[in-house]
């Protein structure tokens, strides 16, 4: 068994090749992108030019890396069994069993690695995915971290392995889903202007795409907002945005092939931005799926419903402009409860629970 490190420029894909399926079956991260759809659960698919932005840089301006755990076939198994780790041996795609993918952030958080972990299902309890977690704790101390952060479906199998692996459950979320198609638009109209109502003092703003670039400061404080989100026992410190990391992010989505929907709400008064919400589509493989990104509203403005407003406002425009969007997901920490109600009062319905699980290294 060989772990070897991979990266996007080492596929096979021919320049400016636009299949969100990827060059498939021909290289190492085709295959590791493979196995990340094995193990995908309900819900919207990563596309191939998703896979491989992420393996570039994560939406937060991390730094990313994948490796992948080759053969060339089926392993023996056992617990005894040693992974020899090669940087100049490259399988094929048939023989990758499993990977990782590492993000270390940059601009804050340096304490941090983040872990995605994927083992082809049918490789499974053949000690692949504990040499591969070891090499990931390997590279996170070489990086100078000293906690790994994972996610994992409640009921999928990462859980027990995250517990057998001594990792700490930090965080509960859930998945919230709004079905475009059977919401109850008129009902909706309805909540909107009720909570209009509380909020006259405030105009909304909205655009498609990249931020202009006079709005860029205004987005930097609207997102470092999302700092008052709940944590749980993450051990993680705020973050910090620029106008900079703005745009980096922006561009990383760009190419994942994401397209935005952002609106703003501003006091009319003093012009100041008060608060946030953002809607995410792959432009090229949407299969039905919206993902609803953050929202916030800044600490002196709240208490006036602009969180409901905004969503509401927002995935109005969303449904115009994105007819063949069916479905929209959300991210809610348990810790949350406004946000959840917000989402309910919209006809979210509950979708799955992950957890996020902590391991100090």
């Amino acid at each position: 068994m060989q772990i070897t490190r991979v990266a996007p420029v080492e596929n096979d894909a021919e320049p400016g090749e636009d299949d969100p399926d990827g060059p498939a079956g021909r290289s190492p991260l085709a295959g590791l992108y493979g196995i990340a759809r094995a193990c995908d659960h309900p819900g919207p698919a990563m596309s191939w030019r998703h896979f491989t932005a992420s393996v570039l840089s994560g939406s937060g301006g991390e730094r990313g890396e994948a490796w992948v755990a080759c053969d060339g076939g089926r392993t023996s198994g056992g617990q005894g069994e040693r992974s020899q780790i090669s940087g100049n041996q490259v399988a094929g795609a048939d023989q990758v069993a499993g990977g990782h993918i590492l993000q270390f952030p940059q601009d804050d958080n340096t304490h941090l690695a983040l872990l995605r972990l994927m083992t082809h299902p049918d490789r499974r309890r053949e000690g692949i995915g504990g040499a591969l977690l070891d090499h990931a704790i390997g590279r996170a101390r070489d990086e100078g971290r000293r906690v790994l952060i994972a996610e994992a479906a409640a009921d999928g199998p990462g859980t027990a392995f995250a517990k057998a692996r001594g990792f700490s459950p930090a965080s509960t979320e859930t998945r919230l889903v709004l079905d475009l198609r059977t919401a109850d638009w008129s009902g909706l109209e309805l909540l909107r202007a009720r909570a209009v109502r509380h909020a006259t003092c405030y105009s909304l703003e909205r655009w498609a795409g990249p931020t202009p670039d006079d709005l860029l400061g205004d987005m930097a404080g609207l997102t470092e907002g999302m700092n008052d989100e709940p944590l749980g026992d993450l051990a993680m410190e705020d973050q910090r945005w620029s106008a900079g990391r703005v745009r980096a992010r922006e561009e990383m989505l760009a190419r994942a092939g994401q397209r935005t929907y952002t609106m703003i709400a501003r006091h009319t008064a003093s012009g100041e931005p008060a608060g946030f919400t953002q809607l995410v589509v792959d432009a090229e493989r949407p299969e039905g799926w919206a993902r609803q990104s953050s929202t916030t509203v800044l600490a002196p403005h709240r208490g006036r419903r602009l969180g409901l407003v905004l969503k509401l406002a927002n995935i109005t425009w969303f449904r115009a402009c994105e007819p063949s969007a069916e479905r929209v997901i959300t991210w809610i920490s348990v810790a949350n409860p406004h946000m959840r109600a917000i989402n309910e009062a919209m006809g979210f319905e509950v979708f799955d629970t992950w957890h996020q699980w902590q391991l100090d290294i």
